[in-house]
């Protein structure tokens, strides 16, 4: 059973654009850590991604009163923040060198574990050598759960552009580890 004080976020939407500021405080309450992951997941930088996340929240203060359907009040900070992470990290010149940095501690910490099976061990290899628009995908669709039209919103691509990514980024994955197991 709910609680009966608990607001959903279309009703916190509807509140502050009738004038009540306090539900944006609860908003930014329910949601902040949230965009702060979300942008991290993107960014694999703390700073940045606290920064993308305030950046975020000037967005929806200018834009919140032009939101039509406040239940579409979480996919569209989603889209905010994965905009926002994605354009820091094609801007910054650092981005290459955090990308470098974030595979390099991944592929150390996948062979600091004795457990991961070798397997496992190529395919997030194979995953990181992806191309980073194909990474995206992969990693929305599997490790995040998204749906295609959900991937598609969220990106603000063509759910054909979309598709066509997945599907290139799978049989890039298959031919990699296909050529692996006869390089053995």
């Amino acid at each position: 059973m709910k609680n009966p004080e608990f607001k959903s976020d279309s009703f916190l939407v509807l509140d502050f654009q009738s004038g009540n500021k306090q539900a944006l405080v609860l908003l930014v309450e329910r949601w902040h850590k949230i965009l702060c992951e979300k942008a991290f997941w993107v960014l694999k930088d703390a700073d940045l991604s606290k920064d993308v996340a305030q950046e975020c929240w000037k967005v929806v203060i200018l834009n919140i009163n032009n939101l039509k359907d406040p239940n579409s009040f979480g996919g569209w900070i989603s889209r905010i923040v994965y905009r926002k992470s994605l354009d820091v990290l094609m801007s910054n010149k650092k981005a290459e060198k955090i990308k470098e940095d974030y595979k390099y501690q991944q592929d150390a910490k996948v062979e600091d574990k004795d457990f991961m099976k070798s397997s496992e061990k190529h395919l997030l290899k194979a995953i990181n050598a992806l191309p980073f628009n194909q990474q995206v995908v992969i990693r929305l669709f599997y490790l995040e759960s998204y749906s295609l039209k959900e991937i598609s919103k969220l990106l603000e691509l063509p759910s054909g552009t979309i598709k066509s990514r997945l599907f290139n980024a799978r049989e890039s994955l298959k031919q990699t580890l296909k050529n692996r197991n006869y390089e053995k």
